[in-house]
């Protein structure tokens, strides 16, 4: 649930000639329309267990090839899509990112998912805090803090709203899904203020993450999926921000998936509640 501001020293280097940015009821209606088409397709993958994770969803020498990639601790990165695209007002970013950790099991997973109130522990320092407004086990609204410190200091807060649950004696599921995304303006200050939702520099306007994973005799197969939304890239500087731009969620994705294998690997809880 975070993903690295990075690109924000690019944007701010040409504050003058880069306005701030709006999010417009069309561009927010293609990110949404485009999650509902994944989603539909995902809920066809989780219905078939041999494609419940798209890694394994490959001809037997591919499949084969990358379980060998995964048990040697390495992730396996993917762009869908072209990784970035353009919408109207703004750019759409989807990365899948699979990992295996050994001896992992899928309620150690679980468990990870739905500690909202120590997320810091495990995705620090992108995650300043977390905490957990509403928790009925399967449902969760979560809200959470974000910090990227990258030549500039970025703040973000989000809020999420939470699905997580098995499938199954070995398959589990986490859907994050943001509700709103606020810039934070003069953070840690008498003078802290939350700027108008979608009214900011446009460095992230909604994020959506999809965590599948399996556990098999020897651990855990793990994949996660990360869908977001920023503001489009001023005419002109397309040069400066765009490789960044791109490189951002990919980046993110990573870390993220690096940080989970790092928490059932070493400090994550044993058992959901």
């Amino acid at each position: 649930m975070r993903l690295r501001i990075g690109l924000a020293a690019a944007f701010l280097m040409a504050a003058d000639l880069c306005p701030a940015a709006r999010l417009s009821p069309t561009t927010e209606h293609a990110f949404e329309d485009y999650v509902a088409r994944f989603e539909a397709q995902l809920a066809k993958r989780h219905a078939c267990p041999a494609t419940y994770l798209a890694v394994l969803d490959l001809p037997p020498q591919e499949q084969a090839a990358a379980e060998r990639q995964l048990r040697s601790g390495a992730l396996i990165m993917e762009p869908v899509q072209g990784g970035t695209w353009t919408v109207s007002g703004g750019l759409l970013h989807h990365w899948r990112a699979a990992a295996f950790v050994p001896h992992a099991t899928a309620q150690q997973m679980l468990a990870v998912l739905r500690d909202y109130n120590h997320l810091s522990t495990y995705y620090a320092p992108q995650v300043e805090s977390s905490r957990a407004l509403r928790d009925q086990g399967q449902f969760a609204e979560v809200v959470v803090r974000l910090r990227e410190r990258n030549v500039v200091t970025v703040v973000l807060d989000a809020e999420y709203a939470v699905e997580t649950g098995l499938i199954g004696t070995a398959g589990g599921y986490g859907f994050s899904r943001s509700k709103h995304i606020w810039q934070v303006d003069q953070p840690g200050t008498a003078q802290e203020r939350r700027l108008p939702e979608g009214q900011d520099d446009g460095f992230l306007w909604r994020l959506n993450s999809y965590w599948s994973f399996l556990q098999v005799p020897d651990g855990l197969l793990l994949e996660c999926e990360a869908i977001s939304l920023t503001r489009d890239v001023p005419p002109g500087l397309g040069w400066l921000v765009m490789p960044a731009i791109k490189d951002l969620p990919r980046a993110s994705l990573a870390f993220t998936l690096n940080a989970t294998k790092n928490a059932l690997a070493g400090n994550a809880p044993k058992e959901a509640r």
